[in-house]
């Protein structure tokens, strides 16, 4: 397989970590595997990738040995509403607008407050380290709440403050929503691991005027802008309706469009859309398998790769998945690139990859931090068990993760060159003793309120 260079100045003895697996995929260069290559970290970020034999006269704190598996970056869930795991399975196998509007709303209304945000976004965050997740995004109620409990978990986020017309749970209309935000992006400012970006919900719920001060202070403050956009044909049909264009032109006139939006689904792409998402280099963030339960619609990966556009991968919330294991995500989204364009050689192996690493960093503007195994970038870092015997023989460790491997393989993640994962086992400061009991005591008001016993 491949090499790599060596380093031409001296590396720090001792190295605080040394990690030795089978496999390594950089990510970048694009396409390679490294065998019999080894990774060091120091002070948090990553310092090399050398053969193992130039490797015997290092100093080191900690030899990581990994015979059997596969290193790769942190995974980058790049949309999902984190404390949604205390929703999920509550309204399965509805329509998107059904599901929202006659149930996930109301149950928001009913129930979300500071502790349900701390509590749903812990759990999500012990799932998505336990399968190999390192950063996500996240677009959910009390974000102040959902950052601090990022920082507390030692995890990589990006935390949008959500904005809509409308009251929502912590904030009474969208100014306030505006003026609590920055004020988070203030506190946050000096933060390494939890960045902060607008949250305008969609444009079917943010009129024009909201819409056009969200443009002006994101160009101000040169934060990012997430949002649902063009997730469903209703969507579409609501927006020529209302305005007379459809979505993503409406919001190309308000000046939206740009490398700064994060547009999440992007389920309905005609010939003019593809257009304008190439033209403006708007980062898409698709989630298949949302979109697949709620019927939503095919966002159309090929075709927007080929148009030069950058594709993330996220889950979505765990009230409309059920989970949030990206691994399982990215085998999904493969499959369905290939079924969608028709093309067996659609999304391969080492494209899929990138999309679920260094395409959601790019499209959370965290290129330079994360998202590939190069050295100074934080040392974010998955290890995958590729050893058990059903899943033998590895002819390919990249085609074997995405296609006969899950995130129950996941041994081993580091965040900044912290562990966060040791041997299938968190972290003791993750998750809480209680943990159990809080989510039981949420199911249960959440039930009794929301699912009426009829009989």
């Amino acid at each position: 397989m491949n090499q790599v260079e060596l380093p031409i100045t001296p590396l720090p003895q001792p190295l605080d970590l040394l990690i030795v697996p089978r496999w390594i995929i950089p990510v970048v260069p694009a396409g390679v595997v490294l065998e019999e290559h080894a990774l060091a970290v120091h002070e948090g970020r990553i310092v090399a990738l050398l053969p193992v034999a130039h490797c015997e006269d290092l100093q080191v704190r900690e030899r990581c040995e990994r015979p059997d598996h596969l290193l790769i970056p942190g995974l980058v869930n790049a949309h999902g509403h984190a404390a949604m795991t205390l929703l999920r399975g509550l309204a399965d196998d509805l329509p998107l607008m059904t599901w929202l509007e006659q149930h996930i709303w109301p149950a928001e209304r009913r129930h979300v407050n500071a502790d349900f945000v701390a509590t749903g976004t812990r759990l999500a965050i012990a799932e998505m380290l336990r399968g190999g997740t390192t950063c996500f995004a996240d677009m959910y109620f009390y974000p102040a709440i959902a950052a601090q409990t990022a920082i507390d978990c030692g995890i990589r986020a990006q935390i949008a403050f959500p904005l809509l017309d409308h009251p929502i749970p912590g904030v009474p209309d969208c100014a306030s929503g505006l003026q609590q935000g920055l004020q988070l992006h203030d506190e946050l400012r000096h933060q390494s691991l939890v960045s902060l970006a607008f949250g305008p919900h969609a444009p079917y719920t943010v009129s024009d005027d909201n819409l056009l001060r969200i443009r002006t202070l994101a160009d101000e403050v040169d934060l990012p802008i997430h949002m649902h956009v063009h997730e469903s044909a209703d969507e579409i049909a609501g927006s020529l309706q209302q305005y007379g264009e459809r979505p993503l032109q409406r919001l190309q006139r308000l000046g939206l469009l740009g490398p700064r939006l994060q547009a999440v689904h992007m389920t309905q792409v005609d010939d003019s859309d593809l257009a304008l998402l190439s033209r403006h280099d708007v980062q898409v963030v698709h989630c298949p398998q949302s979109n697949l339960k709620l019927a939503s619609g095919f966002c159309p990966v090929q075709r927007l790769l080929q148009a030069g556009v950058n594709v993330a991968l996220g889950t979505d919330g765990a009230a409309s998945n059920n989970d949030l294991d990206l691994l399982d995500e990215l085998r999904t989204a493969a499959l369905l690139a290939k079924a969608v364009s028709g093309e067996p050689t659609a999304l391969q192996a080492h494209k899929a990859l990138h999309m679920a690493t260094l395409a959601g960093a790019c499209a959370l503007g965290l290129e330079q931090q994360t998202g590939s195994l190069e050295p100074g970038k934080q040392a974010d870092l998955t290890l995958i068990d590729l050893g058990d015997p059903l899943l033998q023989p590895v002819y390919d460790p990249l085609s074997h993760l995405l296609y006969s491997s899950n995130s129950r393989q996941v041994s081993d993640v580091w965040v900044a060159g912290r562990r966060r994962l040791s041997n299938g086992q968190l972290a003791t400061d993750l998750l809480p003793a209680d943990i159990h009991q809080q989510v039981a005591n949420w199911a249960a008001r959440i039930k009794k309120e929301d699912q009426p016993d009829e009989s």
